[in-house]
């Protein structure tokens, strides 16, 4: 059952499911919550009390809000945490990995650790080399960019073809149900204004984290040049001995949906070292 959690005359839109300690979940542009569709029951099964949120601006919570930054959606977080009863471990994936660091680092009482899956957590940087000989990571970039500049939904389900190298068993209803949100012209708009932030304000605050981090890259992830030096840089700006990463052989920017059960394998390790000594 959908729960609402308002934020001055907001709402995001969760579920909470399972019972032990919390595991908030957070997706990335232009999803929603049903992206953790396989891995949150999995969550639940394994031990642990799983919310499953909207961010602003997707999915059943509000439009209208001021800004769409990873410092706006890192506060939303913080407050549900804090509003659910924490400490909390957060799986954001893509925009919302940068907008974890930044839950972390602005509050270590409640976060206990990060797992951030594909994440746009540095200032972008792109490869003029790689532009010329990858095509894949050359088509995504294009594709995004034309997304931005233009709100071009046909743009955005072929960056997500490429986003996905093997499709998720319910792929065809699953594109159907982001094709439908997305033809809101409301919705498209947040998805620009996303797109538009830079994840420089998450950069910054990598070296306040203090908690356990845990960066999931997929190798076939069309949005980085290299993923596994994406990772590597993450790591690198992180304090000594906080960060790990792992690299999914073949997975693209979605590892969550199109290999819940490899995420769940590396993850549930962490979860117990973040959560149940915590």
């Amino acid at each position: 059952m959908t729960e609402i959690f308002a934020i001055g005359d907001h709402t995001l839109a969760y579920d909470l499911i399972g019972e032990g300690p919390l595991v908030v979940l957070a997706h990335g542009i232009a999803d929603s919550r049903h992206s953790y569709r396989f891995l949150a029951p999995a969550l639940a099964e394994a031990g642990y009390r799983v919310a499953n949120v909207d961010i602003r601006g997707c999915g059943e919570s509000s439009l209208g809000w001021e800004g769409y930054s990873r410092t706006d959606i890192a506060g939303d977080l913080v407050a549900l945490v804090r509003h659910l009863g924490g400490p909390a471990v957060i799986i954001g994936q893509s925009i919302s990995g940068g907008a974890a660091t930044i839950a972390a680092a602005t509050a270590p009482d409640v976060i206990a650790g990060v797992v951030e899956l594909a994440p746009f957590t540095r200032a972008v940087t792109y490869s003029f080399g790689a532009l010329l000989t990858n095509k894949r990571y050359r088509s995504a970039t294009m594709l995004l960019g034309r997304t931005i500049l233009t709100g071009s939904l046909t743009a955005w389900e072929k960056y997500l073809d490429l986003a996905y190298p093997t499709k998720p068993v319910d792929w065809d209803g699953e594109l159907a149900r982001i094709d439908t949100a997305l033809r809101e012209p409301s919705r498209m708009k947040v998805v620009q204004a996303m797109c538009k932030s830079a994840p420089t304000d998450a950069g910054a605050q990598l070296g306040n984290v203090h908690c356990p981090v845990l960066i999931i890259e997929g190798s076939a992830d069309p949005d980085f040049a290299d993923p596994r030096a994406e990772g590597d840089r993450i790591i690198a700006d992180l304090p000594a001995g906080v960060g790990e990463l792992v690299v999914l052989d073949g997975v693209g920017h979605y590892p969550h949906a199109q290999a819940p059960n490899e995420l769940l394998a590396v993850t549930l390790p962490f979860l117990e070292r973040a959560l149940n000594h915590a």
